[in-house]
């Protein structure tokens, strides 16, 4: 049923207008509320308050003003309607855990409120994401925790340099080494300061950390003995000596410790970055697998923005979050807190740096790959030529005094260690000579540094026709390269199974280091037969002399590929130090203690 309201609409329209009586109040305020300025600036801030109940007389059916929303970036869903849940929420909503007012809110004033001048004008404090928060809390109490550490190092070494060249008993004449155990560990600390090694970006991985700590050590002795001399100090030598080195490598003992579980608190997802990949496909597809396999880095890819002609195909387990003009939002909507810009045309300096800017205000971290392959930042330096920065690549130490350390510090180390493990040596010889027939060392040629040839000794873990049925395995190979290798291997007798689980079989081969053949660390002895099939790249890993131990055994040893084996076998000849090779060593006592990919 229809009805005419034309004249009605023309009559109020012609009709003359009420004048309704104005509703004045009884009191006009003159001055702000409390908390304002004369140019009406907004209150202090009071902390989380409790919502307040609704007063308006509104209508709740009229719906109220909708600000237009932006359009989602290419690759990523659509933004979620409002009252929905979290994207990353699976299950039903649990109204319990959606109290966060009450869970937050207190009676008493926030303790950064402070009272606003009329005239000062209001500023907005710098935003932070909730995962940068977190990340500065965890690395807070790492920072605290070396600093204790490195105390602690400093009053044991005090305490053991005084009582091995004093004893327990305070004299007269020890009264002022007392003293001088009692600043040790105050001026270590203050020398490791000095020498940098408390900034986070030397800390976590790699061995930056380790050279500052042996750096501050030489400039201990060194301050000392300059000190001793100009001041005509009457200081014991043998206190010196037992004290500083002692406080080093307690310091270097006790970083290490702190790592490991830094490493493993990072293998159960705990104290990781959220990473943004900005590049091509395949980088990304690469980065993240790397960043995947190697957790104990600290980056945890949860999102990637790709150029704009790409269709995002290949990535099915990371968020594509849209294209390079998008990564400001994905940072915001990814909770990230560091952006990886891979090697890419379409970033040059001017794109970067613009994403720098926006990155700025939220202080998220800002890391570019460069697009050189396994080389140490030791290598590279930057040197501005006409404004512009260019990156010095300097060439590996394959020869020099370099050289002539490292071959001096394996002697001795292999002499070292010869004499410590003599009763092992001789407990494992008459469990391998009393439980299978054969003589108890096994002799093999393998390839040295420069395709020279010499003869590697092991202790024998196979039994004596091993080599004779090698050809009836072949067909089981489960390595993808040119080494052969079996999980279950039948040659391998009971107690050579348990020698290779914790190395022990390797022992023998201090007597090629020291004989000059290998060093303790360095890549894998590989056999002739190896050599052979090597392609040109590959070769270069004959530039250095192999190694007991090395980046492939301490990273998975058997249960890398065959390509990844290569790939950290060629980082080390690249990139070695001395600094690295005592990393190393500390990592393989883990290694053998988690006897992973050892069979």
């Amino acid at each position: 049923m229809s009805q005419d309201v034309s004249e009605d609409r023309a009559g109020a329209l012609t009709e003359p207008t009420a004048i309704l009586p104005v509703i004045r109040p009884d009191r006009v305020p003159q001055d702000p509320p409390p908390g304002y300025g004369l140019a009406n600036h907004p209150p202090g801030n009071h902390g989380p308050q409790r919502p307040g109940k609704r007063r308006s007389g509104r209508n709740s059916k009229i719906p109220g003003p909708v600000a237009p929303l932006s359009p989602p970036p290419s690759g990523a869903e659509a933004r979620r309607p409002d009252n929905a849940p979290p994207r990353g929420v699976r299950s039903a909503a649990d109204p319990a855990r959606n109290r966060a007012v009450d869970r937050h809110w207190s009676s008493r004033r926030n303790r950064s409120e402070a009272a606003r001048a009329a005239n000062r004008p209001f500023l907005r404090a710098r935003g932070r994401h909730a995962a940068l928060s977190r990340r500065q809390l965890w690395e807070r109490q790492y920072v605290r925790a070396l600093v204790l550490s490195d105390l602690v190092a400093g009053v044991v070494a005090g305490v053991v340099a005084f009582m091995l060249r004093f004893g327990d008993a305070v004299t007269a004449y020890n009264r002022g080494y007392l003293l001088l155990s009692a600043l040790l560990p105050a001026a270590l600390l203050v020398v490791l300061a000095f020498c940098r090694a408390y900034e986070r970006r030397y800390l976590f991985v790699g061995s930056d950390e380790y050279q500052r700590v042996i750096r501050g050590g030489v400039t201990l002795i060194a301050g000392a003995s300059v000190l001793s001399y100009a001041l005509d100090l009457d200081l014991a030598r043998s206190y010196v000596l037992v004290a500083l080195p002692v406080a080093i490598a307690t310091v270097v003992m006790s970083r290490f410790l702190l790592r490991k579980r830094l490493h493993l608190a990072r293998a159960r997802g705990e104290n990781l970055r959220r990473v943004i990949v900005v590049g091509h496909e395949l980088s990304v597809i690469g980065i993240t697998r790397q960043l995947r396999r190697e957790r104990y880095h600290g980056l945890e890819v949860v999102g990637a923005c790709l150029p704009p002609d790409a269709d995002g195909i290949g990535i099915t387990d990371l968020t594509v979050y849209g294209t390079f003009d998008d990564v400001a939002s994905a940072v915001e909507q990814a909770d990230a807190d560091t952006v990886v810009v891979l090697s890419c045309p379409e970033l040059d300096g001017a794109a970067v740096r613009r994403l720098a800017w926006r990155l700025e205000r939220d202080e998220v971290d800002l890391v570019v790959a460069s697009a050189l392959v396994d080389v140490a930042g030791a290598r590279t330096t930057i040197r501005p030529f006409d404004g512009l920065p260019m990156l010095h690549v300097e060439h590996p130490r394959l020869h020099g005094g370099s050289r002539l350390v490292k071959d001096v510090v394996d002697r001795l180390g292999a002499l070292l260690l010869l004499i410590l493990s003599g009763p092992v040596l001789l407990g494992v010889a008459l469990c391998v000579g009393l439980t299978s027939r054969g003589p108890v060392l096994f002799r093999q040629v393998r390839v040295g540094r420069d395709g020279r040839h010499f003869r590697i000794f092991k202790f024998r873990s196979m039994y004596i026709d091993a080599e004779a049925r090698l050809h009836e395995l072949r067909h089981l190979n489960e390595h993808d390269g040119v080494l052969f290798k079996i999980r279950d291997d039948p040659r391998v007798t009971p107690v050579g199974r348990w020698l290779r689980r914790f190395s022990l079989d390797e022992l023998p081969q201090l007597i090629n280091v020291l004989l000059g053949q290998m060093s303790l660390v360095g890549p894998r002895p590989p056999l002739p037969t190896e050599v052979a099939a090597y392609a040109d790249d590959v070769r270069r890993r004959l530039a250095v002399k192999p190694g007991m131990t090395g980046l492939w055994q301490v990273s998975g040893r058997s249960d890398l590929s065959w390509e990844e084996a290569v790939r950290l076998d060629l980082r080390y000849v690249e990139n070695w130090s001395l600094s690295l090779d005592l990393v190393i060593l500390l990592r393989t006592v883990t290694a053998v203690a988690r006897s992973s990919g050892a069979y």
